[in-house]
């Protein structure tokens, strides 16, 4: 009760002592993640030229960008898309706003009016665009699917975003224009010639191993060059990837369960009751393949010509009789076995034309579609019933009721195509009937009135049954690679990554040079983990991770960091070493050489007096060197008999003279060439204008920090 009485006397002070202790630890968290001090480098995505772009409205359009793209393109493409999008809007933004320009919505509802003309969901009965149906979508869109109107806004921003871009370059455009002076020096930089002789000393002359080019040289000129060389962070990283695949025993397991179906398994000694029959035998196929067999390819009720059958197997299978199995055989990873379940003579090809009528649900339907199922039925039953009377009035039925756009125009018709082109009941219908008959059939898109035109080329095609199963490995295989890939986890956290792998006879992959925004690592694909990983500010280098990727584990180190601003030498070696060896030997060569003509330089070098004719200052390129603007510059700079000193070109170092100057034709007007000019200035504007905008915006990309990618 006395140490309770104390307490109590001294909660105060107790509670001061707890609450500082917590204030402290939450402050050195805040110090060590300083980034928590300001939620801002979280929640902006990034700044550009002051502009704010928010993590909730980028990710934003991200979804809604991925919903149209599809399962197939990458979360980082289409981030790397909207950031793209984002980044033209913002740099565009800020010339719009220094011009006071912008789309009003009298120009808005033109604008709208040009882009959507051809749609069919704003067309009147004229075939024109009609506003009010416009606006009863987008009411009607507001009302239904606040994501299907963010859409529209989202449209409707882009459209006035190219609409002011144009109007900016169109702009731009109209402030350039070719001068007469400019025409008769672009006219004077090609009708100028000069015939001329040189001798080149070629750099190759000297052995590159006689060049000593040290890393401080490097150096040394990256920083003279720092424009050239400037670098985004980049991570070195190197691994070994465990794949859990099927091993000789999955594969010859899974071939021996298919052999169980070709040859039928019955009460064996043990009394055990799970008879198979063989698939020779049976009868409904489908449902033995799909359910009994329970084939990783389902059964598909259609003839197939040998074309279409698996390329290591088609002789093979064409060549049964009906009820007969080929296989085990492999194809496109699976094992499978192959049973012919009937043969028939098919045309290849068939010409056909049909009026689709759809109804309210069908694939492909627009929103204007109110039919129902059954009335659509019996507008094409009734259609039917007239053609079958007077089929001249196809085409007529075509424009009136067909909803096939990719038809209308040719009356409905679709020329010969081979079989099976078309959705199953349509193919059906056009293939396995003859020509001339005409009839209704329903498919997913709704209602077709269809009559065969003409089929050709019937050939032998039939009907397989097929039991794949898919090559996996077996559990007993992925305990195996999980093992492997743990041990030499652990393993080479305690020793060397390189010995160690090489110990096990695994294949070591490095990959150097990863930006915070890549999403691929060569070998394993699209890796974003990894990346993450290798950025995170904790990751060491020499540190090891296990990451699980599609069929297996990587183990990977992290080599190198390398922060952004100057390439190092070692990085830059590749490239800086041959100018550098080229400017020291350029430099040998002027040393070893004093002359003043051609022909004593030919003799000192071992080498000829060469000609050139017809060189202009359009295209430096000399006969015999190649392209090397000091050599033809130097040449335009000197009178006719004079010759030059040494001048260092591309290839070598030269000395020159020349033999005659002809000056360009004199025009009487220069107005043809100030017009060309012009419109290279205009083409220039279209290629490079955003580009330099982008080149001198002020973007802050805070991508990587703010956990998007």
């Amino acid at each position: 009760m006395a140490v309770l009485n104390k307490i109590r006397q001294r909660s105060l002070f107790l509670i001061l002592i707890i609450a500082l202790a917590l204030f402290s630890f939450v402050l050195a968290d805040l110090f060590k993640n300083s980034d928590a001090l300001t939620s801002k480098s979280q929640n902006i995505v990034a700044n550009i030229n002051g502009k704010d772009i928010t993590r909730e409205g980028f990710m934003q359009k991200v979804e809604q960008l991925q919903r149209q793209m599809g399962p197939n393109a990458t979360s980082t493409q289409v981030m790397n898309q909207v950031w793209n999008q984002e980044v033209r809007e913002a740099v565009m933004q800020t010339q719009f706003d220094e011009l006071e320009i912008s789309v009003e919505k009298d120009q808005m509802r033109d604008l709208l009016k040009t882009s959507l003309a051809t749609n069919q969901n704003f067309l009147n009965e004229a075939g024109l665009f009609d506003e009010n149906k416009m606006n009863e979508y987008i009411a009607n869109l507001k009302e239904t699917s606040p994501e299907g109107f963010a859409g529209w806004v989202n449209y409707e921003q882009q459209v006035a975003s190219n609409a002011l871009s144009q109007n900016y370059f169109n702009m731009v455009k109209a402030g350039l224009s070719g001068t007469l002076a400019e025409g008769k020096l672009n006219h004077e930089l090609e009708g100028n010639k000069v015939d001329l002789r040189y001798v080149q000393v070629n750099f190759s002359t000297i052995p590159d191993s006689t060049i000593a080019v040290t890393k401080s040289d490097i150096t040394s000129y990256i920083k003279e060059n720092k424009n050239q060389y400037q670098v985004e962070a980049s991570r070195d990283i190197r691994f070994v990837e465990f794949k859990e695949i099927a091993s000789v025993e999955d594969e010859n397991s899974i071939k021996a369960e298919l052999n169980t179906f070709v040859n039928g398994r019955f009460v064996d000694s043990r009394g055990r009751k799970d008879t198979i029959v063989a698939f020779s035998k049976v009868k409904d196929n489908e449902a033995y393949i799909n359910s009994i067999a329970a084939s990783d390819v389902k059964f598909d009720d259609r003839f197939v010509f040998k074309s279409s059958l698996p390329t290591e197997a088609a002789d093979a299978i064409y060549s049964l009789n009906e009820g007969e199995v080929y296989g085990p055989y492999k194809h496109d990873g699976a094992f499978k076995i192959t049973k012919v379940i009937a043969v028939k003579q098919i045309p290849d090809s068939a010409k056909v034309r049909h009026i689709l009528i759809p109804f309210k649900g069908a694939q492909s339907a627009g929103p204007d579609v109110t039919t129902s199922e059954a009335d659509a039925k019996k507008t094409a039953d009734s259609l039917l019933s007239i053609l079958k009377r007077n089929r001249s009035k196809f085409p007529e039925f075509v424009k009136e009721f067909s909803s096939d756009q990719g038809s209308v125009a040719k009356e409905g018709r679709y020329d010969w195509h081979p079989y099976n082109t078309m959705v199953p009941e349509f193919n059906d219908f056009e293939f396995e009937g003859k020509t001339g008959d005409l009839g209704v059939v329903k498919t997913v898109f709704g209602f077709h009135i269809i009559e065969v035109e003409g089929q050709k080329n019937k050939t032998k095609a039939v009907k397989v049954g097929t039991i794949a199963r898919k090559i996996e490995p077996s559990e007993t295989t992925t305990d195996k690679v999980f093992r492997d890939a743990s041990n030499f986890e652990i393993k080479a956290g305690e020793g060397d990554f390189e010995t160690l792998a090489n110990e096990k006879n695994y294949t070591l992959r490095p990959v150097n040079g990863i930006k915070a925004l890549d999403e691929n690592i060569p070998g394993v694909g699209n890796q974003r983990p990894i990346v993450r990983w290798a950025f995170e500010e904790e990751a060491k280098v020499g540190d090891i991770k296990r990451f699980n990727v599609t069929n297996g584990y990587v183990i990977a180190q992290l080599v190198a960091k390398h922060e952004a601003g100057l390439m190092s030498a070692d990085d830059a070696t590749a490239t800086v070493l041959p100018i550098i060896r080229k400017q020291k030997k350029a430099k040998l060569i002027r040393e070893r050489v004093s002359v003043n003509t051609l022909e004593d330089l030919a003799a000192a070098e071992n080498t000829n007096v060469r000609t050139a004719t017809g060189v202009n200052m359009k295209n430096p390129t000399v006969s015999g060197a190649g392209r090397e603007p000091m050599l033809v510059g130097a040449a335009f700079g000197l009178k006719e008999g004079e010759t030059s000193g040494l001048i260092d070109g591309t290839n070598g170092v030269y000395m020159v003279q020349v033999t005659k100057i002809t000056p360009a034709v004199a025009l009487d007007n220069y107005q043809a060439a100030a017009n060309r000019v012009e419109q290279q200035k205009a083409s220039t504007v279209t290629t490079k204008l955003y580009n330099a905008l982008k080149a001198a915006a002020d973007i802050e990309d805070n991508r990587a920090s703010s956990q998007i990618q």
